[in-house]
This record gives C-alpha cells, structure tokens and sequence, in this order.
C-alpha cells in the first residue's frame, strides 16, 4: 500500500516540478487560488461473476469540496492542481433478488490539469487525479427497506488509491460540466473477511469502475476577486441604507 502511494506521489511531485519551471519560464502568467464545491452524478462499469450488471443513477451533492491553485499563461491557457475531498460511489440491484447495494467512500485527492480556450470566459479543461479512500460506507436494502449499515475508517475493502481522468468545460458565468472516470476498480479483491467463522473474499470476483458527471460553479474563479467584489456589494447597499430620505 504505501509503497504504491510513494511511487504515485513521486510522479505528482515530478509533474509539479515541471509546472513550477514553466511558471518562471513564462514571467506573464497570473497566479491566484481558486475553490468549489460540486454536485456529483454517478454511475460504475460493473462485472460480478464474469456477468456484466448495470448500475443506478447516485446522487451526491455533499461533502465535495475542491481548492486549486491556477497559473493563466496568457488570456488563452493555464495549468492548475491542487486538493479536493470527495464523496464517490455507486448503486446497482443484485441480479435475481430484491436486494439492492449502495457502497461509497471519502477521498483525498490531488488533481494536475491544463486549461485551453479564453480565460476569462468558455475553455476546457483535462487531467489526471490521484486520490486515496480515507473512509467506507455500505448500506443494503431489501424490499425498499434498510436492513444493514456500517462505516469503516481506514478500511482494507478498498484500494488504497485510486489514479481517474477527467475533462470539462467552464463557461463564461462561472458554470462548469465535468466528466471523470477512475481507472482502478473500487475493491481490494484480496480482502478478507470471516462470515460464520469461515474466510471468503466477498470482493474477489467483483470489479467496479466508478465514473461520475459533476456540476460545479466557479471552480476557477479567483477568491480574491470574489472578496473584492463582496466587499464593493457591502460598502454599496451601506450607502443606499444611510442616505437620507
């Protein structure tokens, strides 16, 4: 496990030291930071048992934050990266029963992407994110009811990190579409759990890549404007207050 994570933080940290020279090579770029939070619509490529099974619709507005730092080359490109926590899962019906399955982790993430288009209103954007799964939660129901629960800090149910790519679009006004696909499965296929005082690996046959559309607003906005033109508001609606009648 940790030696997986050290070799993908060696590349982000290889990956950030090319951006950082590119910065001091182009003396005009604009650096500021950037955050948001994001409503996350997700669905998994899903195969159990050799069978291909189909996945439903999960819904996630919260928790998903994001702050990123931005480095604009110009008015038409940029890179950025920075860190996010997410909230991934998926839903889907096991075959031949009335059961249903909801499984989802927290992630910490470390997103590396560029920019193409016009800075200050529609362009694109693209790249890659590593992030590793903090937290787990499986929920089952039967029939529509609830009849099992639990949450695992540090779980061994799932991979320990996990490498997606992503893509979107942000148009002038602030709004952004995103698309994003995990490369990895969700489960650890070698865990290990006793049930009846027998060992089985419940995850040895089950592979889920998980893969989501997001909404987001402002992702790339810079706070400091944002504070700026908050305290212009503010000083703004004060004067309207006080002037005499």
């Amino acid at each position: 496990m940790f030696y997986f994570c050290y070799i993908q933080m060696k590349k982000l940290i290889i990956i950030l030291s090319c951006v950082l020279t590119c910065k001091l090579v182009c003396a005009q770029s604009k650096t500021y930071f950037s955050s948001s939070g994001e409503m996350i619509f997700s669905f998994a490529q899903i195969s159990k048992g050799g069978k291909e099974l189909e996945s439903n619709l999960r819904w996630s507005p919260v928790f998903n934050w994001q702050g990123i730092v931005n480095h604009d080359f110009g008015k038409y490109a940029g890179i950025f990266y920075g860190f996010g926590i997410r909230n991934v899962g998926f839903i889907y019906d096991v075959p031949d029963t009335d059961t249903l399955k909801k499984y989802r982790t927290y992630n910490f993430g470390i997103p590396i992407g560029i920019k193409l288009g016009n800075m200050n209103g529609t362009f694109f954007w693209a790249g890659y994110e590593f992030e590793m799964p903090f937290v787990y939660k499986e929920k089952t129901f039967v029939n529509e009811r609830k009849t099992d629960v639990f949450e695992v800090w540090f779980s061994k149910r799932y991979n320990p990190y996990m490498n997606a790519l992503f893509a979107g679009i942000n148009f002038k006004g602030g709004f952004n579409i995103k698309f994003k696909y995990y490369l990895d499965n969700f489960f650890n296929k070698n865990f290990v759990e006793t049930v009846n005082g027998v060992q089985v690996k419940p995850f040895s046959d089950f592979t889920a890549n998980v893969f989501y559309i997001a909404v987001d607003w402002h992702v790339f906005r810079d706070v400091r404007e944002y504070k700026s033109n908050k305290r212009r508001s503010g000083k703004s609606n004060q004067s309207v207050y006080n002037t005499p009648q």
